[in-house]
């Protein structure tokens, strides 16, 4: 039996092109977006323009793969009481989700959590690290499950 090992990248680009795989299908295509955290300034629920290229991706992504579901996770800081810190961290997650809608993300694919203070991702005196939203990625079975 003859193995034929191919480590000639040009050889291997040429080949992909033969066989219909464009740069752009190749380069977009599976890559999940590296950034899942984002970060709010004190009492704000608005994401800034900077975020919203991210969050762009992050709702290509899904768009290209429809068996995946997003989970948004909402978090505050502890300052002020927990009915307001869970309401802030509830307006952070529906901002989210409301930019994947509009870019095409189907309603039925993204659930949502609320935590308010509860889940700190640094020290509680660590406000700033703890004013955010995460998004987890779930396969439509485990999301069907939730």
């Amino acid at each position: 039996m003859t193995v034929l090992v191919l480590d000639n990248p040009e050889l291997i680009a040429n080949a992909a092109i033969a066989a219909g795989f464009t740069t752009a299908t190749f380069e977009a295509g599976t890559r999940r977006p590296h950034r899942m955290k984002f970060h709010y300034g004190f009492n704000k629920h608005s994401v800034d323009n900077d975020d919203m290229v991210f969050l762009q991706q992050h709702a290509a992504y899904l768009k290209e793969h429809p068996s995946v579901s997003v989970r948004i996770h909402g978090h505050s800081d502890n300052f002020g009481s927990e009915d307001y810190n869970r309401f802030l961290s509830r307006l952070r997650a529906n901002a989210v989700a409301r930019i994947l809608i509009q870019e095409g993300v189907a309603e039925s694919r993204i659930l949502m959590s609320h935590w308010g203070s509860a889940r700190p991702l640094a020290t509680p005196e660590d406000r700033a690290a703890n004013r955010r939203v995460e998004l987890e990625y779930l396969t439509l079975d485990v999301a069907r499950a939730l």
